[in-house]
């Protein structure tokens, strides 16, 4: 067989560093490594402790500025209180004036309806009349609002069943009818009739009635 000569290129070269000097060196090595490790732990570590202390700091500010915006508001509205306080008695007196004033009405229609189904020679002497009740429903013709008597007199005498049906027939007077006539002679004669009337809610005026859907 033919050797096959092993090529060589350079110069040869022993390693004649000690075993112990290649352990030293990857020791020291080693604890390079694990220094800057550390030190990259602590670098990393300070980042995060700094990141947190900074977002606290932060998070302190935004809570004492919200602190302030409160206190502000809480100021603000105490200083409304009176206005408050106003607003509560004004719709407390508008209650009281609706529930007070629910049977309220002008009178001299009233006196005038009445007037109108009277002779013309005729003269209301006296009204004695008695504002009925609240109203309870919805429809005021259905409802008594005012009742009483009404006094007239008459240099004649006046037929008093169709005078009494005209009254009927006026609007709002709910009921009518005749209670007595008497002659006096002290006054020339002159008849006085009286006569018993009532009339619906529609007499009422609801000026101070509360509005729909509101207090």
């Amino acid at each position: 067989m033919t050797a096959i000569p092993v090529p060589f290129s350079g110069a040869p070269r022993v390693n004649l560093m000690p075993r112990s000097e290649v352990a030293r060196r990857e020791r020291d090595q080693l604890v390079r490594l694990w220094v800057w490790i550390v030190l990259g732990a602590i670098v990393v570590a300070f980042l995060i402790i700094a990141g947190a202390f900074a977002f606290k700091f932060f998070a302190d500010q935004r809570l004492v500025a919200e602190q302030v915006r409160t206190n502000a508001l809480l100021t603000e509205i105490a200083s409304l209180s009176e206005v408050s306080q106003a607003i509560a008695t004004e719709s407390e007196l508008t209650d009281y004036r609706t529930d007070a004033m629910t049977t309220d009405l002008a009178w001299a229609p009233v006196i005038s309806k009445i007037s109108s189904v009277l002779p013309a020679d005729t003269a209301i002497t006296g009204v004695d009349l008695t504002v009925g009740g609240a109203p309870q429903g919805d429809d005021p013709t259905s409802e008594q609002g005012l009742v009483g008597t009404v006094t007239f007199d008459s240099p004649t005498p006046i037929d008093i069943v169709p005078l009494i049906r005209s009254l009927r027939g006026v609007e709002g007077v709910f009921y009518a009818d005749g209670q007595s006539v008497t002659t006096n002679p002290t006054t020339g004669g002159r008849y006085t009739y009286l006569l018993t009337v009532q009339f619906d809610q529609t007499v009422y005026s609801n000026e101070y009635a509360a509005e729909e859907g509101g207090e």
